[in-house]
């Protein structure tokens, strides 16, 4: 639908990065990483001293546009509500109907800043953008950014497990994990940023608590669990996405590659949790069905795409084997981490969705799975 003019910024991108800086717009510690990491120097990208309302995302958005976009006739342009994301609201902007040049302007949900590092957020943007791995970022402001609309299909879990897709999955994984964000130690973002949630839903959410879920001292000692048992798998720590759900792959038949988007998430981690955390995501998000969870000939067989585009060599069953038992170790850590995020998005989200029955279903699920996962032994 076409949307009404508003009025103008007031001063210029780069006046108002001057005067009311965005939190995340660190510019000078994103480039000094990318140059250490020995890619394209990351350019400064402009910063606007704008808050979009979450609940009347328009008028702001055209504000934005009227910045990014000039030439467009504000009466032109056209907008397109995307209602699959949980955590953040999403609205595509365009003036011509096969949306060539498209501006998807993204609000960040209600108190996400407890679940996500926006500065991290930018950085990643930015290095995955100068790998080729993630399209333009064209700006950030206040609680938000605006970025390149990626052309082709998001998938669905009906696409992801079919060997033709799949494969091409396993590709761009094996790609990002190959990434040096900074040329520091990289040390997995797992641990601490679990245990932030949980203190989080020990804290603050705790006395609301449903009765489906379990009690705070036990999360408390399948944390510690958790810890103890899977740092001695020894997965290699590379820089992850860490939220590889089917919506954020996205598929360009005529180029045959697929992307991935949304990089909240990403940063250094185990290789295996990565992993194991796309393959749970084979069950869905809005309707959870586990019996979609790969079976084992298909996760050795992604497995296999995996290793050898990331050793550029074939690889030995007993490789595969060993990635396959650490993936689905990692796979009971994925299932915790997101049922404290469901929990502490049930208290402050205003995105439509259930999300204490999230949390519900993947804690319930990695009680039922634990104790065959824990049963796995490593390939001698």
């Amino acid at each position: 639908m076409a949307v009404p003019p508003s009025a103008p910024l007031s001063c210029s991108p780069f006046y108002l990065r001057r005067q009311a800086p965005c939190p995340q717009c660190s510019w000078g510690m994103e480039e000094k990483a990318a140059a250490s990491a020995g890619c394209p120097r990351a350019a400064a990208v402009p910063c606007f001293g704008v808050s979009v309302d979450q609940d009347d995302i328009l008028p702001g958005a055209l504000r934005l546009i009227q910045e990014l976009r000039p030439h467009w006739k504000p009466e032109q342009v056209r907008t397109k509500r995307f209602t699959d994301g949980i955590t953040n609201k999403l609205v595509a902007c365009y003036v011509e109907e096969d949306m060539r040049d498209c501006v998807l302007v993204r609000v960040y949900g209600e108190r996400t800043e407890l679940l996500v590092d926006r500065e991290n957020e930018v950085r990643n943007f930015q290095l995955l953008r100068a790998h080729g791995c993630a399209p333009k970022l064209y700006c950030t402001f206040q609680n938000g950014l605006c970025y390149e609309y990626m052309r082709g299909v998001a998938l669905g879990p009906e696409h992801i497990r079919e060997p033709r897709l799949f494969r091409l999955i396993a590709l761009e994984m094996a790609k990002i994990h190959t990434i040096h964000a900074n040329g520091s130690l990289p040390r997995p973002t797992l641990w601490h940023k679990m245990h932030n949630y949980f203190m989080l839903v020990k804290n603050e959410i705790n006395p609301s608590l449903s009765a489906d879920v379990p009690k705070v001292e036990v999360l408390e000692r399948e944390l510690a669990w958790l810890k103890e048992h899977l740092s001695q798998l020894e997965s290699p720590v590379v820089f992850c996405h860490n939220d590889l759900l089917c919506k954020n792959i996205i598929y360009d038949s005529t180029k045959g590659h697929v992307r991935f988007i949304d990089y909240e998430y990403a940063g250094y981690n185990y290789q295996a949790f990565d992993i194991g955390n796309h393959f749970n995501e084979f069950a869905g998000v809005n309707e959870v069905d586990y019996c979609r969870y790969p079976v084992r000939e298909t996760q050795l067989q992604w497995l296999r795409y995996y290793l050898q585009a990331q050793k550029g060599m074939a690889v030995t069953p007993r490789e595969v084997e060993r990635l396959y038992v650490q993936v689905n170790k990692f796979a009971l850590a994925s299932h915790f981490f997101w049922a404290l995020w469901a929990l502490i998005q049930n208290q402050y989200s205003t995105i439509n969705f259930d999300f204490l029955r999230y949390a519900v279903i993947r804690f319930n699920q990695y009680f039922k799975v634990k104790p065959q996962v824990s049963a796995l032994e490593m390939p001698k």
